[in-house]
């Protein structure tokens, strides 16, 4: 654990490093230039690729993304569950020129809300309540749909552990029933090796599932219900098969607890 813990700190230093120079280099240079959106995607892209080869050779989290053929062309609203960081990283080099939704308080960051603003990223202030934030956000939604992007929202909110009880909002069926576009789940088991608020990173191949997609024009409530059910029993497909393959970590009471009531689930 002494090892792994010293080799989680290097990354957290490389990558929280690496972050700042990128945002704080992109956000200068867009103070005075107006031709840097020209640099935006390829640096995001850099970024993204770069942690991962960085979780893959300093932590041993390799990274395994597959059905990208479920994928529509053109817009659409990619809700994927959410245990990690590593999760952007994951996702963003298969959508094209994604809208991430964003809280605000991510874009108030200085520089890197500048360059996540610039990126067309969503914000939403959930201090003001859904009255008042969410107009803003569908009429930005729209504005990213109309331009062809794929929007990624991740319906509960913020990262959630393993197995932990569900928290969705209604923000994925609001910009379903706003945009009229076709919703692609997505399922993941990287909390199992980059945990929430967890200064260790635990050796592994974590895994995103793009699942097939749900048609719009569906009741919300059915579009949600499908949505769920999609997610959750992918995402328990996933974490089945990594702790069947064994994981380096050590399993807590509690995901243990969940663990076995996945396992009756599944018979």
């Amino acid at each position: 654990m002494v090892i792994q813990t010293i080799r989680s700190l290097f990354f957290y230093l490389c990558f929280i490093g690496q972050t700042a120079i990128l945002a704080i280099g992109l956000g200068t240079v867009g103070l005075f230039s107006g031709k840097w959106l020209t640099a935006l995607w390829p640096v995001a892209r850099y970024w993204a690729a770069s942690n991962l080869v960085m979780l893959r050779w300093l932590v041993g989290i390799r990274s395994e993304i597959t059905g990208m053929e479920n994928i529509p062309e053109g817009g659409c609203i990619i809700v994927s569950k959410h245990q990690s960081d590593w999760d952007i990283f994951a996702l963003m080099p298969h959508v094209g020129s994604p809208a991430f939704i964003a809280k605000k308080e991510l874009i108030d960051i200085p520089f890197f809300g500048k360059v996540a603003s610039a990126f067309g990223t969503i914000s939403i202030d959930r201090k003001k309540g859904g009255q008042s934030s969410i107009p803003a956000m569908m009429a930005e939604a729209r504005a990213a749909i109309d331009d062809g992007r794929r929007i990624i929202i991740f319906p509960e909110g913020t990262r959630k552990a393993p197995l932990a009880d569900l928290s969705y909002k209604s923000g994925a069926t609001r910009l379903y029933e706003h945009l009229n576009v076709p919703i692609v789940p997505v399922a993941v088991n990287s909390g199992l090796f980059w945990g929430r608020n967890s200064l260790i990173l635990w050796p592994g191949t974590a895994k995103a599932r793009f699942l097939p997609p749900i048609p719009a024009g569906l009741d919300s409530a059915e579009m949600q219900r499908r949505m769920i059910e999609s997610i959750e029993t992918a995402t328990g497909e996933l974490i089945i098969e990594a702790v069947e393959k064994g994981l380096a970590r050590p399993i807590s009471a509690e995901l243990r607890a969940r663990l076995d009531v996945l396992m009756v689930k599944k018979g």
